[in-house]
């Protein structure tokens, strides 16, 4: 039975398990060279800065509003394509063309050609997330979903750590510009596979020739379910802070601990793609798990653990050493990154079948501008208001403030688990 009280049809035997195994690895493939190609301006940022003569207010904009924005708008007309269109073109098409962009950044000269270059890479990342995301839902039914989602979004804590290691590497052995053009181009390979082999599963729930929902019927639909938006805007609060000290660790460690960017692209490659993929994969099994007795667990999962993890974020920004600073960023690491699978999966599940990649693409178009936009950007422009008196530490201070979005993240998660039913069925 769907959310909506009708009857949804039964899994199509076409694709079989390996399939769908099949599937979800290619996308966990391209969602590592999506975070890869996103991540790598920050361990970057140093150099750009040194050379483009740039402040941390402009650097905040190319990490943060400069690429949200573009990102954020253009999902939602991506993602009504994704509800009636073939997805995997759509996820062919986004793979190359931010793959292209991201080397094109290695050629830039200034500050607004790299803003512009930023810009396409995000227009092209907007479109893979929620085609994908309703990919999955056809391919794994509730009770599964959870699961299968925290394995795509694995991506996110190995694509980070790539970026990071690869950018730190690349640039000590060559420069910025170098890093940009060899990351940017395998991307263009995986585009082609997945155009060749990626097959487009039946869309669970809809029948033969029902039209996809309107634009202004799916965010009405989607306005009413509550738990859907507050967990929304729990998740945009919490990458308000994460996304926005994940941009900005690797420059506190060069600044503040005096590491290399080798030093630094190893150190928070390993943190973030460890303690993330651990992470990530435990908050979907366990929801799925806690979930199967009491669907409320998909909301209260992740408000524990990001409950837990706020103080000792903010201890990793006060630390006196680079050793005490890196060691309050593992257990965060992990917290940190276990709400992807309940959210999305959950998310998958509240939202009508034929509005799920729309449902994916306004979630990250809400999580965009307040966690990937604003949380980078307002970290800078705290930072350059800081270091007068503050000096290096300033930063560390500025990612401090950013840890309110924790806080209230928790309240609007548990809210949600308020408006959650106890149990659902499987579909």
């Amino acid at each position: 039975m769907s959310n909506t009280g009708k009857p949804s049809s039964p899994a199509s035997p076409k694709f079989g398990s390996g399939y769908a195994r099949y599937a979800l690895g290619l996308r966990l493939v391209g969602y590592v060279l999506n975070y890869v190609d996103r991540q790598i301006l920050s361990i970057l940022m140093e150099p750009i800065r040194q050379e483009l003569h740039l402040t941390d207010s402009q650097l905040g904009l190319l990490s943060g509003l400069g690429f949200a924005l573009f990102y954020a708008l253009a999902g939602l007309p991506i993602a009504r394509l994704a509800d009636t269109a073939s997805r995997k073109k759509i996820i062919a098409g986004s793979l190359a063309l931010w793959s292209t962009a991201t080397a094109v950044c290695g050629l830039t000269s200034n500050f607004a050609q790299l803003l512009v270059a930023r810009a396409t890479v995000a227009i092209g990342e907007s479109g893979a997330a929620p085609a994908s995301h309703s990919m999955i839902a056809d391919l794994f039914p509730h009770g599964k979903r959870a699961t299968a989602l925290a394995v795509l979004s694995c991506g996110v804590p190995i694509g980070i750590l790539l970026g990071l290691m690869a950018g730190g590497w690349l640039n000590q052995m060559f420069d910025w510009r170098t890093a940009f053009v060899v990351v940017g181009l395998p991307g263009v390979i995986l585009a082609i596979v997945v155009l060749l082999t990626l097959k487009e599963p039946p869309r669970i729930g809809v029948a033969d020739g029902v039209a996809a929902m309107s634009w202004r019927g799916a965010m009405t639909t989607l306005f009413k379910i509550p738990a859907y938006n507050f967990l929304v805007i729990g998740a945009a609060l919490h990458a308000f802070t994460s996304y926005g000290a994940l941009q900005w660790n690797p420059a506190f460690m060069i600044r503040v601990h005096g590491l290399s960017t080798g030093e630094a692209g190893m150190v928070l490659g390993l943190i973030s793609g460890v303690t993330g993929i651990v992470g990530t994969l435990a908050g979907g099994w366990f929801a799925d798990i806690l979930g199967r007795r009491d669907n409320r667990w998909y909301a209260w999962l992740p408000a524990v653990m990001i409950g837990v993890r706020a103080p000792l974020f903010i201890m990793a920004y006060l630390a006196p050493t680079p050793s005490l600073a890196i060691a309050c960023l593992i257990l965060p690491g992990f917290l940190g990154n276990a709400f992807t699978g309940p959210v999305f999966g959950t998310i998958q599940t509240l939202a009508p079948a034929r509005a799920r990649a729309f449902a994916s693409a306004w979630t990250l178009f809400i999580i965009s501008l307040v966690g990937f936009g604003l949380g980078p950007l307002l970290i800078g422009v705290a930072s350059d208001a800081l270091s007068p008196a503050f000096g290096v530490r300033g930063l560390g201070y500025a990612i401090c403030l950013a840890a309110i979005g924790e806080i209230a993240s928790v309240i609007f998660f548990l809210m949600a688990a308020r408006r959650l039913p106890r149990s659902v069925s499987a579909e």
